[in-house]
């Protein structure tokens, strides 16, 4: 479906509306990538400093990047409308099939495809596959226009998973399908229960109660149309802020590491773009032969291809530990990620005009 005329004028003045923050987003993103990499760099020990800076496995600086960003995001949601979207049975089933069926799955091929002679590369990559992503999905989910209903039940959806089924499926896929299929010995991953638990509490559970608690007291303070049209604007560019805070961070901690070892670093990237790309597509594909309206289908296909690297990087680190090939792949993940899933906003916004939802 091709915008009408009326649509495009309204798009074009939308454009010129839009802070400089908004407007040139990928430009800001890539100059927190180049800072993070130069801070890694070229300042002693900062990747030091701010690794020790870390609370039972979890780093505060991105700690602290991934509330704030959050926050805004899930006080936005209309939680009284969550029920709309628990009901969507489609939405949901796919959803779960999509994430803890297809998507570990992906990563397991790719991954021995890949890396056959690197086996702690390998068991890095599918450790990222296992980790379904929490935290900054909402971001990019609200960036591509997506449900922010939707992605609260998908994300919290997603942790209940990854609670139960996690170290399951990490014992399946590192040990019991290589030796099923005759690929050779697997490997055990020890992997705290507690560990999962403190990653789903500090990075969806306390901003979606942050969120929850600062929409109903707004509401009830100063009604729903002046929270919506006066409050949310206030606190909205504090979203990007933490996106690119957390960009920031991520790049320092591993700036050296990455520089280094560039040959590395690009043989892991490559099935990770790949698995990115079969991911976002093939569940945009889906949800649009599902019938799913655009905003739904953005945020399947969004929630389907972000990883929680937070978490990754922690079960690597703690099994494998810090300077193991394991925990080189999980870094690697979100370094790769964050420009792929910023360059997929802007084809999903794309693919927006391209179609007729319903």
């Amino acid at each position: 479906m091709t915008l009408t005329e009326p649509d495009s004028e309204a798009a074009v003045t939308l454009t010129r509306r839009l802070s400089p923050l908004d407007r040139y987003l990928a430009v800001w993103i890539l100059s927190a990538m180049a800072a993070g990499l130069l801070l890694g760099r070229l300042v002693p020990g900062i990747s030091d400093a701010l690794a020790a800076v870390e609370v039972g496995g979890i780093s505060l600086p991105i700690a602290v990047g991934l509330l704030v960003m959050m926050y805004p995001v899930l006080a936005k949601v209309r939680y009284n409308r969550l029920d709309a979207v628990t009901g969507d049975r489609r939405l949901m089933a796919s959803s779960l099939v999509v994430n803890w069926i297809i998507g570990p799955a992906v990563m397991f091929a790719l991954a021995w495809v890949f890396l056959p002679d690197l086996p702690e590369y390998r068991a890095g990559l599918i450790i990222v596959g296992l980790a379904r992503c929490i935290a900054m999905v909402i971001i990019w989910n609200d960036l591509a226009c997506g449900d922010r209903e939707a992605a609260a039940v998908l994300v919290v959806l997603n942790s209940l998973f990854q609670v139960a089924a996690f170290g399951l499926l990490g014992w399946f896929y590192l040990d019991v399908l290589p030796r099923w299929l005759g690929l050779g010995d697997g490997q055990g991953l020890d992997v705290s229960p507690w560990q999962i638990v403190l990653n789903v509490i500090v990075f969806l559970g306390l901003p979606l109660l942050a969120g929850f608690i600062t929409r109903r007291a707004g509401e009830k303070r100063m009604g729903e149309a002046a929270y919506e049209q006066v409050f949310l604007p206030r606190i909205g560019p504090w979203a990007l802020y933490g996106l690119l805070f957390t960009i920031v961070i991520l790049f320092a901690l591993q700036g050296e590491t990455v520089t280094s070892r560039p040959l590395d670093v690009a043989r892991i990237a490559a099935p990770l773009l790949i698995y990115f790309a079969v991911m976002f597509f093939g569940s945009f594909a889906l949800g649009k032969q599902l019938g799913l309206p655009y905003d739904r289908t953005a945020t399947l296909a969004f929630t389907a291809a972000g990883n929680n690297f937070e978490l990754a990087i922690a079960v690597a680190i703690a099994t494998f530990g810090v300077t193991s090939g394991q925990a080189l792949s999980g870094v690697v993940g979100p370094l790769i990620e964050v420009p792929v899933l910023i360059g997929l906003v802007y084809v999903s916004l794309s693919l927006r005009g391209r179609f007729t939802w319903t």
